[in-house]
């Protein structure tokens, strides 16, 4: 709010001289409708005198003639009590309901995009009801998922943990218009936690894929799913981190980790549901949570959809991930640190603790010691990033890498295998 100045104007009018001292009122206005105050000059009426009638001077008179200087007083006027300025606060009130009405369009332009992109995306998300049996124990386990095209027929994408242990009879599938159905086939991988399901012939709109590659950190996310039961539940946050690895998910190992992190509350029952910008593209799979109480605390994390749809690819053509094998151990304490001690200015990779015989990494000749920094031409942050990167790499594939051996830089081949 813009500081507000109290200025003081000072002016002489120009009057005629008279005998006795001329009194200039001058009145300061503290009138709240304006917020600076106001000093003006005022001259009291005097009577007319004829120079014959009287001794005093005429109008005319010069102030040589007259021999009389000015004379000067001020008084100040203060407001009533008895004034009412309940008008002017409501007239300020309505001047401010103005000032947000105009600063809040913007916000509103936002939240009718969030509007738009939740009813056009909902009917693509299905609530997943799952009955288990687990240890002589049945309960039915909640979730999410998001229909998708995946060689030319409809599926429904979520997490493995959603539907794990449980039957294709024993998932219920429920479509935003209230439709329910079971799917005809189930496929997932427990190293990347994702499943797809088979739906035959329901008309489901799929949705539209974006590229998790080029999210950023602070772009505002959507995220659709079932909390608690409560289907199709919309919550809006912003995407807080990238490549959060090495989490450890409660019971359940994930070995190929590379979380987006987001906060965007996320709790039990949004699993499987659809991370979205807004574009309306899904970039990411509501995963999992960190959380004290059970609850969410603004920490979620959702995989990457770029990762999540190589694996259902695999999964629909394959029936299963082919992950891809290097043949190297690797060093889960080597850190930026430790690359800076040594002399190199890379801002991460991944030191090589053992060399297994026969392996893709023993014909590309990497040797005990050796760090490698980049891989299929991207940098290498970490072992967990270099092994993530590793499993989802096609089978066969010839993959370019640049290592440091004893200081110096050299680029070498591998050709992956398939590690089951």
């Amino acid at each position: 709010m813009a500081s507000v100045a109290c200025a003081l104007a000072l002016g002489i009018s120009s009057v005629g001289y008279a005998q006795n001292p001329t009194i200039i009122k001058r009145s300061i206005d503290f009138s709240p409708k304006s917020p600076s105050y106001a000093v003006t000059d005022s001259v009291p009426t005097q009577p007319r005198y004829s120079n014959r009638d009287s001794a005093y001077p005429s109008d005319s008179a010069s102030p040589s003639e007259s021999g009389y200087q000015e004379g000067r007083s001020v008084s100040v006027r203060r407001p009533s009590l008895d004034e009412s300025t309940e008008p002017l606060i409501e007239d300020q009130r309505e001047r401010l309901f103005d000032e947000l009405a105009e600063e809040f369009s913007m916000f509103d332009r936002l939240g009718n995009l969030v509007r738009r992109v939740s009813t056009l995306v909902k009917p693509s998300v299905i609530h997943i009801e799952a009955h288990k049996t687990e240890k002589n124990e049945s309960y039915d386990e909640a979730g999410a998922g998001v229909v998708l095209r995946i060689n030319n027929e409809t599926w429904v994408m979520t997490n493995r943990h959603v539907i794990v242990s449980a039957s294709p009879k024993q998932i219920l599938l429920r479509t935003s218009d209230g439709r329910e159905f079971h799917p005809v086939k189930v496929l997932s991988d427990p190293s990347t936690d994702v499943a797809v399901m088979k739906v035959n012939g329901i008309d489901l709109p799929a949705a539209r894929l974006g590229d998790s590659d080029s999210t950023e950190i602070g772009d505002f996310v959507i995220a659709i799913g079932s909390p608690f039961g409560l289907s199709h539940s919309v919550t809006f946050g912003i995407l807080s981190a990238k490549g959060r690895r090495d989490l450890s998910l409660g019971e359940q190992r994930i070995d190929l980790q590379d979380f987006f992190q987001t906060d965007a509350a996320i709790n039990p029952g949004n699993s499987g549901g659809p991370l979205l910008n807004l574009r309306g593209e899904v970039v990411a799979l509501n995963t999992a949570i960190a959380s004290s109480s059970g609850g969410s605390e603004g920490i979620g994390f959702a995989i990457p959809m770029n990762m999540a749809i190589k694996v259902a690819d695999q999964l629909v053509r394959n029936g299963q991930l082919r992950r891809g094998y290097l043949g190297v151990t690797l060093d889960p304490d080597f850190t930026v640190a430790d690359l800076a001690a040594a002399g190199y200015r890379e801002k991460g990779g991944a030191l090589v603790k053992n060399v297994r015989p026969g392996s893709p990494a023993e014909i590309a000749h990497l040797q005990r010691g050796d760090i490698i920094v980049e891989f299929d031409g991207s940098p290498v942050e970490n072992d967990d990033h270099l092994v993530a990167r590793v499993g989802l790499t096609p089978i066969g594939s010839n993959i370019p890498m640049i290592i440091y051996r004893d200081g110096k830089r050299y680029r070498t081949a591998v050709t992956l295998t398939d590690m089951n």
